[in-house]
């Protein structure tokens, strides 16, 4: 019944509605869940933090947004996107506003863990937005929702002047404002998504709560989740770690290096509107392919370590000079992350095609994956910094990563061809 009900819009412009207002609503539940970005710096001098604990405070909302996705997408399933989606962003809205009274650290990582409620939010918007839409316009839709990760590059332009101008608290109380503000608008703006309608109208029950997790038992899903690792996660990961990564090797100041990473960030969010419409057209699983394959070639050049060479050539040694300059990084670096922003929105083009009635539990799944990666990359990379001494290292981890996934994805499309394809996998095989 659910595939019936999202091949034909609930009404006129609803689709439409629900499709802005939710991406609306992430783009601020993204700038909030980014916060300690910005605020965490002023945190870490006036408390005088280590830079453990200073990881640990700007990573827990991280870690809790990707956590929670899977339970609120099986929620969102259930009791419909409208309540979840509002639900959230109060639950975040009073955490980030308890967080300017916070005075110690302990109580600080304790709102942390709310405010990271609001990257959960992701998981509830997929959910929703997906039953205002046919599987044809799908990619397309939740290719748009997804832009609203240009939130970060909110908080980065503008959370600085707020805290030169009042302190990091004004930051916390302010942003706490605007997402409840938008719990609001998003509560009475929005309506009941197609399937929750009929339920009512029908009196039927959601299926049990521990059903929701069947899908969950497939490789598959899983496979999914390593595609959302690399394409999201490790652009989160990549977002915070230029700027450090730009000073160290090529000797930028902090400023430069900082809108580097904001100019990094919104065409790569912005973009993943672009890659929806073309896993529309094209196929999802195209645009995986061409999102794995430039990645590797693109990972490998910036995993090339600068080193001198001495040939001995017929005449003599001759010597070599090897280095990817900083226009030639920043380059290959945009092109990178540009298809990541297209794979983002191809793995996400696979789940309704492939899950129709489950799109809350395994898009929470992939989208845990995905935050995850954000989290362990870049404690990957400054550990690979410190055991073999290369800033490169970093892209060798990323080079590793995305052929695996490259590799996984192709063997399993040969298997698949050689079995009889269903018609969800055929529509995402396009």
């Amino acid at each position: 019944m659910t595939a019936t009900l999202q091949a034909a819009p609930s009404q006129d412009n609803a689709p439409v509605r629900a499709l802005a207002i939710s991406t609306l609503a992430f783009t601020v539940c993204f700038a909030v869940w980014t916060i300690f970005s910005i605020i965490g710096v002023r945190i870490k001098q006036e408390l005088g933090l280590s830079e453990t604990q200073f990881g640990l405070l700007i990573g827990t909302p991280i870690l809790t947004g990707s956590l929670v996705r899977i339970v609120l997408g099986v929620w969102t399933d259930r009791f419909g996107g409208r309540l979840v989606y509002t639900a959230t962003m109060l639950a975040a809205a009073i955490a980030t506003f308890l967080l300017a009274f916070a005075q110690t650290y302990t109580q600080m990582l304790i709102a942390a863990l709310g405010v990271g409620l609001a990257g959960g939010s992701f998981a509830v918007g997929v959910a929703y937005v997906s039953r205002f839409f046919p599987a044809g316009k799908q990619g397309t839709a939740l290719g748009i929702f997804g832009v609203g990760n240009v939130g970060a590059a909110v908080t980065k332009f503008l959370a600085p002047f707020v805290l030169l101008a009042g302190g990091w608290q004004e930051v916390a109380l302010i942003w706490a404002a605007c997402l409840g503000f938008m719990a609001f608008i998003f509560w009475f703006a929005s309506e009941d998504d197609p399937v929750i309608r009929q339920r009512r109208i029908h009196g039927a029950e959601p299926k049990s709560f521990w059903n929701e997790f069947a899908p969950l038992r497939n490789v598959q899903v899983w496979r999914f989740g390593l595609y959302y690792f690399f394409s999201f996660g490790a652009f989160v990961a990549l977002a915070l770690w230029l700027p450090r990564y730009l000073i160290g090797v090529y000797g930028f100041d902090i400023v430069t290096a900082g809108m580097i990473g904001a100019a990094y960030s919104i065409p790569a969010s912005i973009f993943r509107a672009y890659g929806g419409v073309l896993s529309d057209r094209i196929g999802a699983r195209t645009v995986m392919y061409w999102t794995f394959g430039v990645s590797a070639n693109a990972t490998l050049i910036l995993s090339l370590p600068t080193a001198d060479y001495v040939v001995h050539g017929i005449s003599g040694p001759m010597s070599f000079h090897f280095e990817v300059g900083p226009v030639a990084f920043m380059v290959v670096a945009f092109v990178l992350g540009f298809f990541m922003s297209l794979g983002k929105a191809a793995v996400y083009k696979h789940i309704p095609a492939y899950y129709p009635e489950n799109v809350g539990a395994v898009g929470g799944l992939v989208g845990m994956i995905g935050g995850l990666g954000g989290f362990i990359l870049p404690i990957a990379f400054g550990a690979l910094n410190d055991l073999t001494g290369l800033w490169s290292s970093c892209f060798m981890l990323l080079f590793a990563l995305v052929v695996a996934s490259l590799v996984w994805m192709h063997l399993s499309v040969r298997r698949m061809s050689r079995d009889t394809a269903d018609e969800p996998l055929t529509f995402a095989a396009q």
